[in-house]
């Protein structure tokens, strides 16, 4: 009887910390000049917390089972969540741009020059996922399961982001300014890459299920349908929304859907633009900052800006770490997880290459990699083989288990 005081009351929690969550937004919302896209990125990053949180949505977490213990049907969840965010992406982009043959690309998508700087950032964001344990993403959700190892590794990130400035300026000049924009559209149309994506995604399907040696079936997982279930249950409900793992492909599809939601209402996914951006403003107020940042406010991505307030992107954050947070103590996965210094300093100097990478390559695993896919993008495609290369060298060479992390 103890335990299901318990859990009732941690459902009660999780529903007023959602109701407060909604509250806020519509006051958000509201003033003498209302502003609908900051309460519709606080949502869109809710559901984005809760997806992440409930499906294990972590990119290093999945490239490392992948690796090293050979769990590849997760990994599902990544492969489902870029199909269906390019069917999404393909039906907009033909609203917004029918004809593929100009010079011009749809707005504000995450389409960037492929250059040897988007290599080295996707090289350095793997290498810090494996060194700090997580993805920005992943850092972010987690915190809202108390895990407190995030912090040095986002304050790392933060200097990460600092040096990319102080380098950008070459970076830029000698390598990004003269580097194709290469887009899928442009020689496929829209049918073409989007068939290319779904037939890559149907056959690395078929091998992730093939090649999967975890003991977890489809059955570990929870199904969606059992909500519509006549005979289901307040408590099927609950384990369905707030306990079981969500599976990957229910996941990916609710990753997909969001990401289609965010590009339609504000802008492309990414969780990256608010923390470069502090990091740009403290740096732009100190005048520590080169007096010229050639080029970086006309790039497509996770750009910073200069800014005292919290941008759309900082509401998508929070809005991720607040609902991550509630259905982590809805379903009794809260808990505080103290750091050592030994995994601190690791997840310092990893969030710093985080920072760094994501910086140069424009953006993260959500970013960069799915925004980028989503969209037909080669440079997406570019950064998820290269931070799947440079995860595979760090779980080879053990970085993430330096110092007991």
């Amino acid at each position: 009887m103890q335990v299901s005081t318990n859990s009732l009351r941690s459902a009660w929690f999780s529903a007023a910390i959602f109701t407060a969550l909604i509250v806020f937004a519509f006051w958000l919302g509201g003033g003498e000049t209302p502003d609908p896209t900051k309460p519709i990125s606080l949502l869109i990053g809710a559901a984005l917390g809760v997806a992440f949180e409930r499906g294990r949505f972590c990119f290093f977490c999945l490239f490392r089972e992948a690796f090293e213990e050979k769990k590849t049907r997760p990994l599902l969840s990544v492969v489902t969540a870029i199909a269906v965010g390019a069917i999404g992406y393909a039906l907009m982009f033909g609203l917004y741009l029918p004809n593929t043959d100009g010079e011009g690309l749809p707005p504000a998508a995450h389409i960037s020059p492929v250059s040897l700087p988007l290599v080295l950032g996707a090289f350095s964001f793997g290498l810090g996922m494996t060194l700090s344990g997580a993805c920005i993403s992943g850092h972010l959700y987690r915190i809202g399961q108390g895990y407190l190892r995030a912090i040095p590794a986002l304050i790392g990130s933060l200097i990460g982001f600092g040096l990319g400035f102080f380098s950008w300026n070459t970076l830029y000049l000698e390598q990004v300014s003269e580097s194709p924009v290469l887009w899928l559209p442009r020689w496929l149309g829209y049918s073409g890459s989007l068939l290319i994506i779904l037939v890559l995604a149907a056959f690395l399907s078929f091998y992730l299920i093939r090649w999967d040696r975890s003991t977890e079936t489809p059955s570990n997982y929870d199904s969606v349908p059992v909500a519509f279930q006549s005979r289901a249950t307040a408590n099927d409900l609950r384990d369905l929304l707030l306990v079981r793992r969500w599976s990957p492909v229910a996941t990916g599809s609710i990753v997909g859907a969001i990401g289609v939601v965010a590009y339609l209402r504000t802008t492309p996914l990414g969780v990256t633009s608010q923390l470069s951006t502090i990091s740009r403003s403290v740096l732009d107020s100190r005048g520590a900052l080169p007096e010229v940042l050639h080029g970086i406010d006309m790039m497509r991505g996770c750009v910073a800006v200069v800014s005292s307030t919290v941008t759309n992107n900082g509401w998508l954050v929070i809005g991720m770490v607040v609902a991550s947070l509630a259905v982590a103590v809805g379903g009794g996965r809260f808990k505080l997880q103290i750091p050592t210094v030994g995994n601190s300093i690791t997840a310092l100097l990893g969030g710093v290459l985080l920072g760094w990478g994501s910086l140069t390559a424009l953006g993260c695993t959500v970013g960069a990699l799915l925004s980028g896919t989503q969209a037909f993008a080669v440079s997406g495609f570019v950064f998820l083989a290269v931070v799947m290369l440079a995860v595979w060298i760090g779980v080879r060479f053990k970085l993430h288990r330096l110092f007991g992390a």
